[in-house]
């Protein structure tokens, strides 16, 4: 993503003025008039003053948890699953560092959070205070931007400069950090109405030449492709999306981070393709002839080795952000722009190729080489367990995942009919992140159904904040697909290092009554007979968590897989 730098001086706009206050009630009263709703956090003493302002804060939800990457997690699912943006907070030092693999996870997958972190004192910062840390140095190479408050007057300025860095163009975390004597200190706050960084003004509309190239260039194809991801969804440009594969009658194959950007029992979908995506909308990937690129930066996860990804195709690229465009792959035809606006100006300018025989071939390989799955030796299979998960609700709940072979198996079986119904961490792949990502989810949406598919090994590392999910009393299933391993670290040893597995598999406790020891309900389930009344049942609880302890199948693989820097010719198929 591309550096955002804020200059210090601020061109004068029009401001409103308020009564004296100290720093950390502007930054509170900042926080209201961004509209913010919930904020995930916890206190330490560099960030006193702050929750002091909180505690007057009646209109802002303070949601403690017990773990600061539990709320920069949770602040990625709010922000993912409402399109708003996220807000965490922590103290100095270890609260902030802390926070430091959620605000990476919100970098590496665009989402746009503010995390505010309390910093020591003015006079001692660089003399190894007590919870010092330099986390502006820390968090310079993981957030769009970030800045460190030196006056209480600056902080309604800084924090709403945040806000907008965060939400507009290609979004990203920001970090505010305020030291305690800042929070402490009395001003004569000015806030800023209208847009708080007028330098900062990202391109909107394309090139219309460069439109006009696309639209051609897509009019003349006969095997073309739509590559969507996950900028689709944060650009609000399902519909577009939706409309332009419906005019031209083009396959759209989807990310992880694009799962839900266009209903996927739609016709024209072919779902997730990628290491562990559909065969068929790998080979229709290699095949092609054109590929619109929208939203998606040619990660290594979907390209394997990118000089032999897509050979035959000619690539237009459409991003918000300039810096992705010919990052990893060249494109033909260049497109800066909103993804929604140049989507929309595409179709109407598009005319549709005659593309029957490449419907003809992609519905063959579609029906030869399915996704499927057995049970085995009367053992639960994992792939049958996300497969039920998307019959019971249809594709509308939101889903969140960890990460590992249960977020591929859950990204190739539950079909979201909406955008924001598929909540997993893509680019840093994060383990831990599932379960502290569904509370956030569960905060924004309360009256949509929720589900964290977490694994045995993810789990365990945000376990402690079920009580968070408690407190709170979240009607919230946590599906816990348990394989007694850190399971793709397994089959990845299985394959390529001689079936030698060094620290991959488990001893795990029993997190159903771990779950009841917290409050939670909790249910085991090791036959299969008994995945469906569990599941049914978790749905249906409606006053607190409840965390369904799946025994799985514990050698079973998830294929398709591309290995690692290979291409579609060496996929895996089948075991």
């Amino acid at each position: 993503m591309a550096k955002q730098i804020v200059s210090a001086p601020a061109a004068r706009r029009r401001t409103s003025r308020a009564t004296k206050m100290t720093g950390a009630q502007v930054l509170v009263e900042t926080l209201r008039r961004e509209r913010v709703k919930v904020l995930f956090g916890h206190p330490g003493g560099a960030s006193l003053p702050i929750y002091d302002a909180l505690y007057d804060a009646t209109d802002i939800r303070h949601v403690l948890v017990r773990h600061e990457q539990v709320a920069a997690h949770a602040a990625v699912g709010y922000a993912r699953a409402s399109g708003r943006v996220g807000v965490c907070t922590a103290t100095s030092g270890p609260g902030a560092t802390n926070l430091v693999t959620g605000i990476t996870d919100a970098m590496m997958d665009s989402v746009p959070v503010v995390a505010i972190t309390g910093q020591v004192p003015r006079p001692v910062i660089g003399n190894d205070a007590f919870q010092e840390a330099d986390v502006t140095g820390v968090t310079m190479p993981i957030t769009k931007w970030n800045v460190l408050v030196m006056r209480a007057d600056d902080v309604a300025r800084r924090v709403q400069q945040a806000f907008y860095i965060a939400r507009t163009g290609r979004p990203g975390p920001v970090l505010v950090d305020i030291p305690r004597d800042v929070s402490q200190e009395s001003c004569d706050p000015e806030f800023v109405d209208g847009i708080p960084v007028p330098e900062y003004r990202p391109v909107l509309d394309g090139n219309p030449n460069q439109i006009a190239a696309a639209a051609e260039l897509l009019g003349s194809a006969q095997r073309p492709m739509i590559y969507a991801g996950g900028g689709i969804i944060s650009g609000n440009a399902s519909a577009e999306l939706t409309a332009l594969a419906e005019r031209t009658r083009i396959p759209v194959a989807l990310t992880l981070m694009g799962k839900g950007a266009m209903d996927e029992l739609h016709p024209c979908c072919l779902g997730m393709l990628g290491m562990h995506g559909s065969a068929y909308a790998n080979w229709a990937m290699n095949e092609a002839d054109v590929i619109l690129a929208v939203g998606v930066r040619f990660d290594d996860r979907v390209t394997g080795r990118l000089r032999d990804f897509a050979p035959r195709a000619r690539f237009i690229h459409i991003d918000i952000d300039p810096a992705e465009i010919g990052k990893n792959k060249p494109a033909h035809v260049p497109i800066v722009g909103d993804a929604a606006r140049v989507l929309a100006a595409l179709a109407a300018q598009v005319r549709p190729p005659q593309i029957d025989p490449w419907w003809a071939q992609i519905t063959e390989w579609r029906e030869r080489h399915p996704f499927r799955y057995r049970q085995r030796d009367g053992q639960i299979s994992a792939q049958f367990v996300c497969d039920l998960i998307n019959r019971l609700t249809g594709g509308t709940a939101i889903v969140t995942t960890d990460v590992g072979q249960h977020q591929m198996w859950m990204a190739q079986w539950y079909r979201p009919r909406a955008p924001r119904s598929f909540i997993s961490s893509g680019g840093l792949g994060t383990m831990g992140f599932g379960f502290p990502a569904a509370m956030g989810a569960k905060f924004a949406c309360p009256d949509r159904q929720v589900i964290a598919v977490v694994g045995d090994g993810g789990y365990q590392m945000t376990m402690q904040d079920l009580i968070t999910a408690v407190e709170h009393r979240l009607a919230l299933p946590i599906i816990v697909v348990n394989n007694g391993a850190l399971g793709m670290v397994r089959q990845w040893q299985t394959f390529f290092y001689r079936n030698r597995l060094s620290s991959s598999i488990l001893r795990n406790p029993d997190f159903a009554r771990i779950a009841e020891a917290f409050g939670a309900r909790g249910i085991r389930v090791d036959r299969p007979e008994q995945v469906e009344p569990a599941l049914r049942s978790a749905l249906a609880t409606e006053d607190g968590p409840c965390v369904v302890d799946v025994i799985v199948d514990p050698e079973e693989n998830c294929l398709p897989m591309i290995p690692s820097g290979q291409s579609v010719a060496e996929m895996i198929l089948d075991e």
